[in-house]
């Protein structure tokens, strides 16, 4: 599929926008790149733009980077402020399922001895044991392998 060419033309008050976005204030630096990307980029008033690999390199980005604000600024319907400003993430991140007591019963399940048949307890064998015992409803191997690895711990 050929890339489709994307014309930026910002109105006076866009632009005076951005301008002012720019020289104001503590900004994250990706927004004052994604602004200065949008203003190289402007074809109003008769202006020529610089090809997308000339305005990576004044705005010190890639040429992907430059493609992906030229392309939200289309799909957002040419809104600047949504364009600069990202949208932040609506969830936070996941809650852990492996609290400080669930910790410390893991730490106790692997100072004692192994179950009976076994000469030592493996990460997949503790991980059966906590669901077992009810410490925790469910737990990876690999859960159980990543907070021993956090506390030092090791089976061997």
């Amino acid at each position: 599929m050929p890339y489709a060419k994307r014309t930026i033309n910002l109105t006076a008050r866009q632009r005076e926008y951005l301008l002012d976005f720019i020289s104001r204030g503590v900004r994250p630096v990706q927004a004052v790149k994604r602004a200065r990307i949008l203003l190289e980029s402007d074809i109003s008033g008769g202006r020529i733009p610089p090809k997308e690999l000339a305005i990576a390199e004044r705005v010190d980005v890639s040429v992907p980077t430059v493609k992906s604000v030229k392309k939200s600024f289309h799909d957002l319907g040419r809104d600047v402020e949504a364009v600069v400003n990202r949208k932040q993430r609506e969830k936070g991140p996941r809650e852990t399922k492996i609290t400080g007591d669930v910790e410390a019963h893991l730490i106790a399940l692997c100072c004692s001895p192994a179950p009976e048949g076994y000469a030592r307890w493996t990460v997949r064998l503790l991980a059966e044991k906590m669901v077992e015992l009810s410490y925790i409803d469910e737990i990876s191997a690999m859960s159980v392998s990543r907070t021993l690895k956090k506390t030092r711990l090791s089976l061997t």
